[in-house]
């Protein structure tokens, strides 16, 4: 039989088909989305979750006249197979292949690129206003899901929306991760019937009709717009949408063409901001997912071959681990010792505190910035929270660090996963950045290990501390096993890690991740007869004085290596240091330069950037003014 997906060059090669072949053509998106994420890992449950939905979006609205925002985008695979990108679908997640998430550069059908939830209504809502501004028609469609609602900027652009009444329509796909309401029949045949064309032209005309009553039209018309909503809301579960003046439609089973293609067709007819409340299965149509949505929201290749969604464990641990081992333990020590997640409970290591510790754990949703500043509220009282985020989410509330922890002093810990390269999550996951930003915060102690116990004497000093810190790790395997009783550590103090017999031609200092890349190339080195001196800085704030105006004077050449942006970040310190100082010898940073670094694996994006023995050698070698070619390779 002739593949239905395979002739769908676009959405109109789908607006053209039976409805009796949608449920076939489900079934193959499914397909190809299962086979493609086996071998490449993503996001499978959300992406299996919305493809019946996805199908009657681009059945009822024509992409790209009425855009399509997808809330975050990694439940965009059916999108990005309806919308001409199924013959390169193998591709994504790979270096130079799709995006697993929205991309302007990728599609026309993309209006607007998203890593990060809760921003798909605003963003939006600009488009709606923009089109209005140009006299242009057509509908715009945001898609958030019930996690990205929890998100106060979803509920920002929802006000902003309500007021502006401009035709925009909000799917909230609710798959019981946040608001759980059941469909009901009732609810069902009530908002088919308040928003279908016979009712809403007769509530126009009835309107026109009172316009030419001035005295009392306007007063009446309200009181019946009222009278309308308030029988809405006693059979539906739409109350506070339709006080934020949006027309709530539903909720209705997304799963179901015969109640969401009417329902969304009424939503298309409308004037002003609708919102149509969609009941989803996540992980629909794969067993093991719809079991357990959770483990198979984000999944490792060949998850489904080994019938469960994580990695294989080798016998070294990974640093999330490691932070979710220690950290119970200091809990276990210490009563006053708290935890926070932002919705990643799992990705961030914190299910463990959380079984152990229920009445110490909080998640508070997509809500970065409610997160820090909750904790500061915790910390201001005398307690010790530990806020666990991946580095790129924590770029959301900057400024809740830097005015509601920082200026105040207190002794909230940041533990923030995932810090530099992430692999085939690509840009917007990318943890490039925090070390510029929180290394120029008054009061905050920063810190990045480059083992297991580091970690954890890092997570041991940090609890110490008087005022805010910060501890970076990334998304690898830690390289030592965790030591149960070791000491804090002195604060603005790094460590020697290797010294040779004879003077240095040339020293090293890495930060965090980047140490045993940096031993390998001095072993390298050695073994072409250069001495070089490696040192650990383990913070990034303050800087080890006097570990750096040694390795300087003894030197005479300086490599600074960190997984993070060069422009502000720990390199660039060492180098203010140094002027500062009046210390003038060659320095090379070594780190991610001024540009997104782009998807792929992230080892190989690290040697791609010269962040491995092999980059640290070329430019030792430059430094030292020898020829590349007797480099060995690592």
């Amino acid at each position: 039989m002739k593949s239905l997906l395979d002739s769908i060059q676009s959405p109109e090669d789908l607006r053209r088909l039976d409805e009796k072949e949608l449920p076939r053509l489900c079934q193959e998106l499914r397909a190809r989305i299962i086979q493609v994420v086996n071998r490449n890992g993503g996001h499978l449950a959300s992406s299996l979750g919305v493809v019946e939905l996805t199908v009657a979006l681009h059945r009822v609205f024509e992409s790209p006249r009425d855009p399509i925002v997808w809330d975050v985008g990694n439940q965009s695979y059916a999108h990005k197979l309806l919308t001409g990108r199924a013959a390169r679908f193998h591709t994504l997640r790979r270096g130079g292949g799709l995006s697993g998430f929205t991309l302007r550069s990728e599609s026309v059908h993309d209006p607007f690129g998203a890593g990060h939830a809760s921003t798909s209504i605003s963003a939006a809502l600009g488009i709606a206003e923009a089109r209005r501004l140009r006299g242009e028609g057509g509908k715009v469609v945001a898609v958030i899901g019930d996690g990205g609602m929890t998100g106060g900027l979803a509920f920002e652009a929802l006000n902003h929306a309500g007021s502006l009444e401009r035709d925009l329509v909000v799917v909230l796909n609710d798959n019981g991760m946040f608001i759980a309401p059941r469909v009901g029949a009732m609810s069902t045949w009530l908002s088919y019937r308040l928003s279908g064309r016979t009712f809403n032209v007769a509530r126009r005309r009835l309107k026109e009709w009172l316009a030419g009553f001035p005295h009392w039209g306007e007063p009446t018309v309200y009181a019946l717009r009222r009278l309308v909503e308030s029988a809405k809301v006693l059979f539906t579960r739409g109350v506070l949408f339709e006080g934020l003046n949006f027309q709530y439609l539903g909720p209705v089973d997304g799963h179901d063409f015969g109640q969401l293609i009417p329902i969304l067709q009424n939503a298309r007819a409308l004037d002003g901001p609708v919102l149509v409340h969609v009941h989803t299965t996540k992980g629909k149509g794969l067993a093991c997912a719809e079991r357990d949505p959770t483990a198979f929201h984000g999944v490792a290749p060949a998850c489904l071959d080994h019938h469960h969604a994580e990695e294989d464990h080798p016998e070294t641990a990974s640093f999330t681990e490691v932070f979710s081992q220690a950290l119970v333990r200091e809990a276990d020590a210490n009563e006053r010792v708290l935890a926070i997640t932002a919705a990643m409970p799992d990705g961030t290591g914190l299910r463990p505190f959380a079984e152990r510790f229920p009445h110490r754990f909080y998640d508070v949703g997509i809500a970065e910035g409610h997160a820090v500043t909750f904790a500061a509220g915790l910390a201001s009282q005398g307690l010790r929270p530990v806020v666990a985020v991946y580095s790129s989410f924590l770029q959301r509330a900057y400024d809740m660090i830097l005015h509601d922890v920082c200026l105040q002093n207190l002794p909230v810990v940041f533990a923030i996963d995932r810090a530099g390269v992430v692999g085939e999550d690509g840009p917007t996951h990318h943890g490039a950045f925090d070390l510029s930003y929180l290394s120029a915060m008054p009061n905050l102690t920063v810190m990045a290990p480059s083992d297991a116990a580091e970690l954890e004497r890092m997570l041991k000093t940090a609890l110490t501390l008087p005022g805010p810190s910060a501890i970076r790790y990334p998304r690898d395997r830690a390289a030592a096993p965790v030591q149960k009783e070791s000491p804090p550590l002195q604060v603005g103090r790094g460590r020697v890690v290797l010294a040779p017999t004879a003077r240095p031609q040339l020293a090293i200092l890495s930060l965090g991740s980047m140490l045993s890349s940096a031993v390998a190339a001095a072993r390298l080195l050695s073994e072409q007869g250069i001495a070089v001196k490696v040192a650990d800085a383990r913070f990034a704030k303050p800087l080890d004085r006097e570990l750096l105006f040694s390795l300087a004077k003894e030197a005479g050449r300086l490599i600074t290596i960190e997984e993070g942006a060069l422009s502000g970040g720990f390199g660039a310190q060492v180098l203010a240091r140094l002027h500062q100082e009046g210390v003038l010898i060659p320095v090379q940073c070594l780190g991610i330069p001024d540009h997104f670094v782009p998807q792929g694996d992230r080892h190989g994006l690290l040697a791609s950037l010269g962040l491995d023995a092999s980059g640290i050698v070329r430019v030792a070698r430059r430094m030292l003014s020898l020829p590349q070619s007797a480099e060995r390779p690592a």
